[in-house]
């Protein structure tokens, strides 16, 4: 009982800080209250509609019920009415969006994993669950991926999808793999952000 709590309340709030954040880019972008809620629900659903469409669980689980788009509503309400306050709170936004990304690639490739996916297929569909949300919400603001372009995003993603299939295999129940595996996604984008870690880039640029 436990364990589904707290994973609903971590799904509610990696929802929520993928929403703001899409929120966000819309309001740089200067797009009005409906272009911000768009982009809100965008940046919060559709890394979950895309796994659940390429598993061929459809209607996918985010138009089933009302919560994630009520989450990614208000978000962008919270975006619209308190903008500027938001942006003077960069590191608790960007803390809360690590959870999400943790979150969202446990559980993406939590469910592979029972959709019959072997290891790598799932690993790749929970790094995928984790950031096609920013992905669209960037094409749909002209701009370029930030997980193309911002390091040990998804990397972090991938890792904590990684980190939770190898915990099922050294025997760890259920709940503590996840624990484990989106406590580590968390960590790694954590530091990227706070020590300025960086990939390789090829050489003159």
């Amino acid at each position: 009982m436990f364990a589904a709590t707290l994973s609903t309340l971590l799904d509610i709030l990696g929802t929520f800080a993928f929403g703001l954040s899409g929120a966000m880019v819309a309001i740089r972008s200067r797009l009005d209250l409906f272009g911000i809620l768009v982009l809100s629900a965008a940046t919060g659903v559709a890394g979950g509609i895309i796994r659940d469409l390429l598993l061929g669980d459809v209607p996918p689980a985010a138009l089933q019920t009302y919560w994630p788009l009520a989450v990614t509503g208000a978000a962008g309400l919270c975006a619209f009415f308190f903008g500027p306050l938001i942006d003077r709170m960069n590191r608790p936004v960007m803390l809360l969006d690590a959870i999400g990304l943790g979150v969202f690639a446990v559980a993406g490739c939590q469910k592979a994993l029972a959709y019959g996916l072997e290891t790598p297929g799932a690993v790749l569909l929970g790094m995928m669950t984790a950031i096609g949300g920013g992905m669209l919400r960037d094409i749909m603001a002209a701009e370029v991926p930030r997980v193309l372009r911002e390091d040990v995003y998804a990397l972090a993603a991938l890792a904590g999808a990684f980190a939770y299939v190898c915990g099922l295999w050294l025997g760890l129940p259920d709940t503590a793999a996840v624990v484990s595996a989106v406590l580590l996604a968390i960590v790694l984008r954590v530091a990227s952000v706070r020590y300025g870690w960086k990939l390789p880039r090829a050489r003159g640029h």
